[in-house]
């Protein structure tokens, strides 16, 4: 199967590490669909990818079962069968644990983890007649390490790893491969609004002295992704800049 052919999916590639991951598919020469849950991101997705017979973007709301499969048709009609999946969507809604409602927790954990289960499961079939596929999950660096403030999101995080390794097992003898990648302090839209103090802190922490950038978690999917990762599963690649070790 050459990379002309070969379809993705990206949930989540609206924004941030998604779009930057899109983006590095696209110009890779893949067929590319991602996903979002408004309509103004799926007109950003459009819009990067330019040509329609390369990809689109999806609205698919990745806690909604309905949603997912019909987001699968679609795939099927348009471009054929999906071999790669990358399970990115993810939000955060920090809180303390003594002050967190139950929304913030079950929020968290049903679109970090739960869509995993829903997600994967919808797209995995196809992937097994085909014996072939890759399935890459987007962690983080706090579901290793924890951080205060953040119990929901860094347990639905960690839970990922367990996942990945389960479902590794389940599917390598249909040449079906499943990583994840825990990415660090990434410069996104989200760490611009944190102050000079703020990011100096974070940075003063990481040996690389520096914060990630999206390209770098874009080129470690891509390579997951490739004929050259095809010996690689069950695993779990930090890309953090030595915060974590």
């Amino acid at each position: 199967m050459t990379v002309d052919n070969k379809i993705v999916l990206i949930t989540g590639a609206n924004r941030g590490i998604g779009h930057s991951i899109m983006s590095a598919f696209i110009n890779a020469g893949y067929i590319v669909v991602g996903t979002s849950r408004s309509d103004d991101g799926v007109k950003k997705i459009n819009d990067t990818i330019g040509d329609p017979s390369k990809g689109c973007g999806v609205k698919m709301d990745v806690t909604s079962e309905n949603d997912i499969q019909s987001a699968n048709k679609l795939i099927r009609d348009k471009f054929g069968i999906t071999t790669i999946l990358i399970n990115n969507a993810g939000v955060t809604k920090d809180n303390l644990l003594m002050r967190m409602s139950s929304e913030e927790w079950n929020d968290v954990v049903d679109t970090n983890l739960n869509s995993l289960y829903r997600v994967t499961k919808e797209f995995i079939r196809e992937m097994m007649k085909q014996k072939t596929g890759r399935i890459i999950n987007i962690s983080s660096v706090v579901g290793m390490s924890g951080n205060a403030g953040q119990s929901n999101y860094s347990s639905s995080k960690s839970a990922i790893y367990g996942f990945t390794k389960s479902l590794a097992k389940e599917v390598a003898s249909r040449n079906i491969t499943v990583n994840a990648i825990s990415p660090g302090f990434i410069e996104t839209d989200m760490t611009d609004k944190l102050s000079d103090e703020q990011k100096q802190a974070i940075v003063s922490a990481i040996p690389l002295s520096r914060m990630g950038s999206t390209k770098d978690i874009a080129d470690i999917t891509l390579f997951l992704a490739s004929d050259s990762a095809s010996y690689i599963t069950g695993e779990n690649i930090n890309v953090n800049g030595g915060l974590y070790m």
